[in-house]
């Protein structure tokens, strides 16, 4: 799979522009400020119909215009595939693939699989449970489509149980069939997604804890923990147990919507014991291990996305890095970074294909 042009318009910082790719890897370099993680959020946004660093799409309409639009002109299969993205003040966001407007975004999912490396990914390491719980399942739906169709209906559900609950205490009232109704619905849906969480995590932490052992020459052990309520019981247990403080709270207290990720380094919380660069290295490692299980599953190499990855990384562990994308497993790459010598001398060892496009303020 590659991405061969992407065109902008009123997309963040950008007027008009269009970038014509290598096939390889593709280097955005400057200052800070003048649009380089932009350019690799747009290729994001035409994986995901999303912006990767701000959730309120209109606010990546560039300020002076009233839309934005993106196009990504792919070889897929041998064959060419154009995407477009865009989005009008006032409107509803529009994917179209090849002329055809998605009925659903969630259609469009795992179409193009990417993975991106950034500095935001630390947000994995410091947010709560609930950036871990995305990242869980960005990775599972970009392979399988039926994982996402029922984590929408089970956060569907949710919200209506906790409606009805907010509902009870407001009117002094409680129909227990009601709550059933909604509780069998959860329970459907969210025991498939722990078997696949679990069945998910059994084969991604072995190649997870194999890629943190090359980028950190094996200096430290690390692991992740699955956290979930699920163990050993069902959800309609858990309902039943926690439905006086589910009323006293009015919202759903249990279920896969608390798992977690425990993220440790020899035995430790990587958030309070690992080093800026340990931490770094650990989440380059957990990218590149969604970047092999995707490609495992897909059977596509996925673009991968190096924003910024230099930075606050010794020069061992970058070698490290760019000895490991210097491989047949690799399809296309793009990196951003604000030292263009810096870029070249790194892309050069790996004795691939590449492009640098400078960008100004």
């Amino acid at each position: 799979m590659q991405l061969q042009k992407l065109t902008l318009v009123n997309f963040k910082n950008f007027d008009s522009q269009t970038f014509h790719f290598e096939n390889k890897i593709n280097c955005f370099v400057g200052g800070n400020g003048v649009g380089k993680t932009n350019v690799l959020d747009a290729i994001y946004y035409l994986s995901f119909g999303k912006s990767y660093f701000n959730s309120v799409a209109t606010q990546n309409i560039k300020h002076t215009a009233d839309f934005f639009m993106i196009e990504g002109n792919y070889l897929l299969g041998g064959k060419q595939e154009v995407i477009v993205c865009s989005l009008k003040r006032g409107s509803k966001k529009v994917i179209k693939r090849n002329g055809k407007i998605y009925e659903k975004l969630s259609g469009h999912i795992g179409h193009l699989p990417l993975v991106i490396i950034s500095p935001a990914d630390r947000d994995l390491i410091v947010d709560g449970s609930d950036t871990r719980r995305k990242f869980i399942d960005s990775v599972i739906s970009q392979s399988d489509k039926q994982y996402l169709k029922f984590v929408i209906n089970y956060n569907k559900v949710l919200a209506q149980r906790n409606t009805l609950l907010k509902y009870f205490a407001a009117n002094r009232t409680f129909d227990a069939l009601n709550l059933h109704a909604y509780n069998e619905q959860l329970n459907r849906y969210g025991s498939v997604i722990f078997e696949k969480r679990k069945a998910f995590l059994e084969a991604f932490i072995p190649i997870f804890k194999s890629r943190y052992q090359v980028i950190s020459n094996s200096k430290e052990q690390v692991d992740l923990v699955y956290k979930t309520q699920l163990e050993g019981t069902n959800m309609l247990t858990l309902f039943e147990h926690s439905l006086e403080r589910d009323r006293i709270l009015q919202y759903t207290s249990t279920g896969i919507h608390k798992d977690d990720l425990t993220l440790t380094i020899d035995g430790y919380p990587v958030k309070k014991f690992g080093s800026q660069g340990q931490q770094k290295s650990y989440l380059i490692a957990l990218k590149l291990a969604q970047f092999d299980f995707i490609k495992q599953q897909a059977s596509v190499k996925p673009i991968l996305l190096l924003d910024d990855i230099f930075d606050k990384l010794d020069d061992a562990r970058v070698s490290q890095i760019i000895s490991l994308v210097n491989d047949n497993n690799f399809g296309q790459l793009f990196i951003s970074d604000t030292h263009k010598q810096r870029t070249e001398e790194v892309v050069k060892k790996t004795n691939q294909p590449y492009k640098i496009f400078e960008l100004h303020g």
